[in-house]
C-alpha cells in the first residue's frame, strides 16, 4: 500500500512539475527580408497549429534575353496555416520557443492583387493578379531571449496568373520555387515575460 502511495504522489509531483510548450496565443510582428517587408499576425489554432496571416510588399525581378529588365515591389496578402512540430522536443531540451521559435510545415497560399507597383524608371509596368499555393517547411528562431527573430524556409508550389483580363488568350500557370530569409520584431505577443 505504501508503493501505491507513493506512485500517485510521484505522478501528482511529477505532473505539476512538467512544462507543456504549446505555441502563442497571438503574436503581431514586422519583418524584412531580401524580397520586401511585411507585417503579420500569428494565431493559435491549437497547441502545435497557427494560422499566420500577412500583408506586405513582395519583391518582383524580371530578366529579358534582349537586355530589358525591371525590379518593382507589388503588394501580398498571405494567409499561411503552420504545425510548428517540434516546439515540446525544444523547449524540454532547453531551447527558446517563445514566439514560436521552432520548425515547421507550412502551406502558403499568396494573392498578389493589381492594385499597385511601386516601381523605378519604366512606367508601364503591372505585376498581374496572381494566387500561389506552396507547401514550404520553415525554422524560426529568436536572437538570444529578445523579440528579434530570423525565419526561412523553402517550397516548391504552383503559381497560377490571372491575364486574360490583360489581353492574353488564356491563364498561365507556372512551378514556384519558394525560398525566403527574413528578419523580424515581435511587437505583440501573449507570452508573459519573466
Amino acid at each position: 500500500m505504501k508503493h501505491f502511495y507513493f506512485l500517485i504522489i510521484f505522478f501528482v509531483f511529477q505532473n505539476s512539475f512538467t512544462q507543456e510548450f504549446t505555441t502563442e496565443k497571438s503574436t503581431f510582428s514586422g519583418q524584412i527580408g531580401f524580397f520586401g517587408a511585411w507585417i503579420n499576425n500569428e494565431s493559435r489554432l491549437s497547441n502545435q497549429f497557427t494560422l499566420k496571416s500577412e500583408v506586405g510588399l513582395d519583391a518582383f525581378t524580371r530578366r529579358y534575353g534582349d537586355g530589358i529588365s525591371f525590379d518593382v515591389y507589388a503588394p501580398v496578402i498571405t494567409v499561411e496555416p503552420r504545425w510548428y512540430y517540434n516546439l515540446e522536443k525544444r523547449g524540454n531540451k532547453g531551447r527558446n520557443v517563445h514566439n514560436n521559435g521552432g520548425n515547421f510545415l507550412a502551406l502558403t497560399m499568396s494573392y498578389h492583387p493589381d492594385w499597385f507597383v511601386i516601381k523605378g524608371v519604366q512606367e508601364d509596368l503591372y505585376i498581374p493578379h496572381q494566387l500561389a499555393i506552396v507547401p514550404k517547411w520553415g525554422i524560426k528562431r529568436n536572437f538570444g531571449k529578445s523579440d528579434f527573430n530570423y525565419e526561412a524556409g523553402v517550397g516548391l508550389g504552383y503559381n497560377f496568373m490571372f491575364l486574360k483580363q490583360y489581353g492574353y488568350m488564356e491563364n498561365r500557370g507556372d512551378v514556384l520555387l519558394d525560398l525566403h530569409l527574413r528578419i523580424g520584431y515581435t511587437f505583440k505577443s501573449s507570452r508573459i515575460k519573466p
